[in-house]
This record gives C-alpha cells, structure tokens and sequence, in this order.
C-alpha cells in the first residue's frame, strides 16, 4: 500500500523538526513528523475500531490539537468527520448525532452533559503517544471528508458535506489574502466545530508549513498576552468582530506590543467602520472578510492600512479560485452599486446537504452557482459589501441564529397566540434577539418563563434576550410576518 502525502504529509517531508502545532492548554507540542505520525495512528485506530470509507466519526469537546488530528486522520482514511457543537443544548445535540449516524463519537466532559455515550479524547491523545502508524491510499480529494452543521431557516440544521477539494480551496484562498509564508503562526481560539476554528485556522499554515497554537478558548487578556509574547511569535488572529472589541477595551491593551502581527483577521458578523479606523489609527491591520461554511474563504480585503482605510466595512475581493455574482429577483445580473443576492460557484463550494436533497438543490441554480441568501453590492474594482440577508438569519456574538427555530420552539406554548423572533442591534453582542408575542386571551406572559420554556431546546445564545407584547403581528395581504416593519415598530419603540 502506497504513502498517502496530503499537505501535513509533504511537509513532514520537506521540514520534519520544524514546529506544526502547540496546544496551549497542555503544553503539548509537535513537529511536522511528529505530527504526522499522530495521525497515521490516529487512521490505525480508527480502522482498527471497524470504521469503514464513508462512516461518520464524531467529536462533542472543547478545542484541543487532538480533534486536527481526528480530522486529518478521517480526511485519509476516506471517513467524513463531524464536529458537534457543544454550545448546543443536549437535545439539539442529540439531534445531531442522530443526523449524522456516526459509526464514533469523541469527547470530553460535555458527553456527559449531553447525555451522549461516547470514547474518551483524553484516552483518544494518550493512543496516539504510541503504537505503529497505517498507511493509506492517496486521498481521493473530491470525496467528503467533513460535515459542517449549519441552522436552516425551517429550524432544522443541515449538515455541510466538504470535500478535501473545497477545504483545500479554503487554504489557498486564505493563504494568498492573508500572506501566509512557513513562518506564519495562527492563534486559534476560534471553536473548532465551526470553519474559522476547524478549517481556516489550521489548513493555510499546514499548507504553507507554518504552526498553528489552539487554545482551549476565548479570553481577552489571555489571548492579549498571547499575541504580545515573542516566544509564541503569532502573526495571524482570526476572530468575530465583538471579540476583537473585547481586546480593544481590556487595561492592557498596548499595540505596540502587538507589532509581530501580519493581521487580525475578522469575519462572521458586520464591522463598524469606525471600529475599524480605530485599529488602524493604532498603526494595525483588522482585515475583515467573507466566508461560510457552505464556500470557506470568500472573499478579503487586502493587508494594506490605507486600502483598508478607504474601503472600511468592506467585505473585499474575490480569489481567483472563486466565482461571484450578484443578481436581481429575476435573476439577471446587477451592475455595480446595485444590491442583488449573492451566488457562488467555485471549488471552494459544498457539493450536497448531508441527506437534504430537496435542500439542496433548491440551494443551486440549474447551472450551479449556490444561492449564498446575502445581499451584497459591489463596486467597480470588485471590492464587495454585505449588507444584508436574504433570510432573517441574524449574527449573535458570531454565531448564526435563525428566528424559525426560536418560532417553532414555542409552537403549541399554551400563553402564546402567534409571535417572531428579529434580530436587534446591540452594542456587546452586535445583534440579540427580541421576541415578540401575541399573547392568548387573558394570558400572563412573563419573559424569565417563556426562557425557562426555551433554555432545555436551545443553545444560550440563541436564548431572546427581551420579550414584547403586541395585539396582532403586521401581515402581508397573503398572510406572512412582515419582519422589516416589526423590526422598525421596534427600533421606534426603543428610541421613544
């Protein structure tokens, strides 16, 4: 059986002593051949456990180094990982699992607290401190080695299917944004069941051969302190805007101490202009981009202050690898300035919802470009803005919510008559939820119960964070919420 020489593979080739990976939390370090042997004995577990090409093998557990190498180990063994997301309440993480089949699941204590049975990571990283390595065929890059759960707007996740080609896409197109060399470090403290903490945190520096650190989570001075020290030498940060706030407002913030930085890199949710030029007035870059789990890196604005500068809030431009457009309802092309949906096409982009085939291909036109669900504009040098969603999809804190899963968590709720969830403008978390309620003929709604109603269902952060009462919902003359005209009766209510 011949070596399989994927991108870590090469490079354990090429630089074998060279630094790969650091977990922070343990202290645990590893060179590129000592992390390749990781994984080849990572692939010799898991065939050893039964696992077959196509079986899923999970993981519900904090970030660790160990979950790179899971998925590495599944990419070359032709196994399809998931990464569940253990922000999630247990049922929806039971749901999940049950989605997903999986032949494996590993985790740490959050097992436990979702009421999953599974194999210890602990016991997981201790087996792959010994024992031989397996080899493998050469990896077959159009086959899905991932699964990237994502909300539906209907309240049903949906598991991304990505192949080794579009993941490698991802890395390319990163690579080239973000001027990743083989002395790029990335600070991961990005969760890494989603793409920024999974895929475009370690991809471009096993591509490029430079080292990824994955910290066990966000904490501002800690990460602050991280990005100052040296001996760690980081020079790629990727976060959410309301993180890279958080670095700003903590005592400690010096930037010239964070001089050894290429960028931070920001993304996942809109960035004040304002909030942008004052990064740069500090003498940094704070790139901002596009991307998503269905297409990784999208787009990116140049590592250049004054290009950053004249653009603020600007989403950027497209790699070569990435093919966009921006039509109109109709579907024809807008010119630009003109505000359209965006679509996608490229190999960057997903092949299939896992086990969604009416979703998906209501996700593709007859031709093949992927409705993104965004509006964007863009303007004559190809330099993009999002400004708004299709959907009614609103960004908390980074993390995606979608207002038809909070609906249908309170369907058949005995003091509700009809209500809707809209995103709000909120100055920590960027935009929180606000429920509205139509309540039942002489019913008492009372905000902490209708939360107490959701917090078994839904994970925290999808939780509304108020509760108002109405006497009828503004209706189109077919019947449908008019989310627009509820959301300014609110924004009105809140100025008042």
């Amino acid at each position: 059986m011949s070596a399989s020489v994927d991108h870590l593979g090469l490079q354990a080739r090429l630089q074998p002593t060279r630094l790969a990976a650091v977990d922070l939390a343990s202290g645990r370090r590893w060179t590129y051949a000592a992390l390749d042997l990781a994984v080849g004995r990572c692939v010799r577990l898991l065939t050893d456990y039964g696992c077959q090409p196509g079986d899923r093998v999970a993981s519900l557990a904090r970030n660790s180094v160990d979950l790179a190498v899971l998925h590495l180990a599944c990419a070359r063994t032709g196994l399809i990982y998931v990464p569940l997301n253990w922000r999630l309440s247990p049922a929806e993480i039971r749901d999940l699992i049950d989605d997903a089949e999986p032949r494996l699941v590993f985790g740490d204590a959050e097992l436990a607290r979702a009421g999953v049975n599974g194999l210890s990571i602990t016991e997981l990283a201790e087996a792959l401190e010994r024992g031989e390595p397996r080899a493998t065929d050469p990896i077959d890059r159009g086959r899905p080695s991932l699964i990237l759960y994502t909300s539906g707007t209907s309240g049903r996740p949906k598991g991304v299917l990505l192949s080794e080609r579009n993941l490698d896409q991802t890395a390319l197109n990163f690579g080239r944004l973000g001027r990743v060399t083989h002395d790029s470090v990335f600070l991961n403290d990005a969760p890494m069941f989603h793409v920024i903490g999974l895929i475009t945190s370690i991809r471009p520096p096993l591509l490029h051969g430079g080292a990824f650190l994955v910290s066990d989570g966000f904490d501002p001075a800690r990460t602050l302190r991280r990005m100052e020290d040296t001996t760690l030498a980081v020079s790629h940060y990727f976060c959410v805007p309301q993180m890279a706030a958080a670095l700003r407002s903590q005592p400690s913030f010096a930037p010239e101490k964070l001089g050894g930085l290429t960028a931070i890199f920001t993304g996942g949710a809109p960035h004040p202009a304002a909030d942008i030029r004052a990064w740069l007035d500090d003498g940094l870059a704070i790139v901002d981009g596009f991307g998503m789990s269905e297409a990784g890196t999208v787009f990116g604005m140049p590592i250049d202050r004054e290009a950053i500068a004249a653009r603020a809030g600007s989403a950027g431009v497209a790699m070569p690898g990435v093919a966009s457009r921006i039509v109109d309802g109709e579907g024809g092309d807008c010119s630009p300035g003109q505000a359209g949906e965006l679509l996608l096409k490229g190999e960057n982009v997903f092949s299939a919802y896992w086990r969604r085939p009416a979703e998906t291909q209501s996700a593709f036109t007859e031709d093949g470009w992927f409705h993104t669900g965004d509006i964007a504009v863009r303007d004559e040098d190809g330099f993009h803005w999002l400004i708004d969603r299709k959907k009614d999809m609103f960004i908390s804190g980074g993390e995606n919510v979608y207002p038809a899963e909070i609906e249908a968590a309170l369907a058949g709720h005995p003091l509700i008559a009809e209500c809707a969830v809209v995103g709000m403008p909120d100055a920590r978390w960027g935009e929180v939820g606000c429920l509205v309620i139509v309540p039942r003929p002489g019913a008492l709604v009372v905000h902490a119960e209708i939360i107490a109603h959701l917090e078994p269902r839904l994970a925290r952060y999808k939780l509304p964070k108020e509760t108002c009462l109405v006497a009828a919902l503004p209706r189109t003359g077919t019947g449908k919420i008019q989310k627009g005209q509820l959301k300014d009766m609110l924004l009105q209510r809140a100025a008042s």
